[in-house]
């Protein structure tokens, strides 16, 4: 199953709930643009590389498109069309007045120096620059690109429409970039446990984790639940994997990472095969890396009580069917990860006004708009008796549906 035939997959599961008309799907589930350019440059070495760039605008009915811009080898039209369409129903199950996008680059950014990385990104937005925009379309980072990505695609379209700062989140903060955005996503998840755990008369230092990816999104959950007195017992990244059923210590596994670049090796843990993370005994699993790593395959194997998806998409629908059937309750990716582009609304916001925020104010405003999401789901989720996901999905559409009814065909 294809990325966009598992989307499709949840997206008409919930249509069905609201009973939405053919006309309508067709409509909800065809993107507004699909761009596929090419990027050359001068390599560091003389040579030209040519390599495939791709930005995908799902929907534009509830505001500007909004998502970020990955570079990562498996980049495909497939994919940018599955997480364009996943920012259109995240950024509505949030309530924010956004539309979905999404962009990427099919490289292997490890293979390119900064130079490289600076001259391929300069080029992708001159083949963007007239189709994104602050009220148009704000591409963010997302794998293999970072706020240093952002700043050269800020600079670079800038050179073409005037200074632009809101073309971009994600900035750096000396760039107009806004404080906490970096742990962002990672917060979100963390405040989605507590919503979840709260229904449960728990809380987030009763249980233990592992964690799937020790990236941005990664390394922010272990350091945030851990702070929050959650034991982090399992952590993997493309190196390999690492377990201690006693805890693992979180501050120095991040000291370790910044000095090695990778999780293996650290003092005071056993070694485990990547792939093993989704199978460790533990309580909570939190998959923080690639899409599509849990199927019908594997979910059986599992043993988590609670998934949290940090990733876009690493859960498919024959996967959920597993879950539901062995008692493991899913949080989506289109809510539990919706922190990042939350604190990006956010930065925009800010952008616009020309007023920084202080960090207090954006945890606290991330904090909001995640319990009144949860608050949200959990009234639709009561509704239907359908599972989370099928709520966040029915909560998604029948706002962007509505939407696009009022302004009319």
């Amino acid at each position: 199953m294809t990325p966009t035939q598992a989307t499709a997959r949840f997206f008409n599961t919930a249509a069905d709930l609201l009973n939405l008309p053919d006309r309508e799907r067709k409509q909800l589930l065809t993107p507004y643009r699909e761009i596929k350019v090419e990027c050359s440059f001068t390599r560091d070495d003389g040579s030209l590389a040519t390599f495939v760039g791709y930005r995908v605008q799902h929907d534009n009915s509830r505001g500007p498109m909004k998502g970020g811009i990955r570079y990562h080898p498996q980049v495909d039209i497939d994919e940018v069309n599955a997480l364009a369409a996943l920012m259109t129903w995240k950024t509505a199950v949030v309530n924010l007045p956004y539309g979905g996008a999404k962009g990427g680059i099919s490289c292997d950014p490890g293979q390119l120096s900064l130079g490289e990385l600076q001259r391929l990104t300069r080029k992708f937005t001159q083949r963007l620059h007239d189709v994104i925009g602050m009220y148009t379309d704000i591409p963010a980072p997302d794998m293999g690109t970072n706020s240093q990505t952002m700043a050269w695609i800020m600079d670079e379209y800038s050179k073409f429409h005037g200074h632009s700062p809101g073309v971009v989140t994600g900035k750096p903060v000396e760039l107009g970039g806004s404080l906490g955005r970096d742990a962002a996503t990672g917060r979100g998840i963390l405040f989605a446990a507590e919503c979840l755990f709260a229904d449960l008369g728990k809380k987030v230092s009763e249980f233990t984790y592992a964690i799937q990816g020790f990236g941005n999104v990664g390394s922010w959950a272990a350091r945030l639940f851990n702070e929050a007195g959650g034991k982090i017992v399992a952590v993997a990244d493309v190196s390999g994997g690492i377990a201690n059923a006693k805890g693992l210590d979180i501050p120095a596994l991040v000291a370790h990472v910044a000095k090695t670049k990778s999780v293996a090796g650290f003092p005071g843990s056993e070694p485990i095969l990547a792939d093993e993370l989704l199978y460790q005994a533990c309580d909570v699993l939190i998959p923080a890396a690639l899409g599509d790593v849990l199927n019908g395959q594997n979910a059986g194997r599992v043993k988590a009580r609670f998934i949290l998806e940090g990733a876009n998409h690493p859960t498919d629908p024959d996967a959920d069917t597993v879950f539901a059937a062995n008692g493991v309750t899913v949080v989506p990716d289109i809510f539990a990860n919706a922190g990042g582009v939350t604190v990006s609304y956010f930065e925009w916001v800010q952008n616009v006004q020309e007023f920084r925020w202080e960090e207090e104010k954006v945890n606290t405003e991330l904090r909001r708009v995640m319990q009144k999401a949860y608050a949200d789901l959990s009234a639709v989720r009561k509704k239907y008796g359908c599972d989370l996901r099928t709520a966040a999905f029915t909560l998604a559409v029948d706002r962007v549906a509505t939407a696009t009814r009022l302004r009319g065909i």
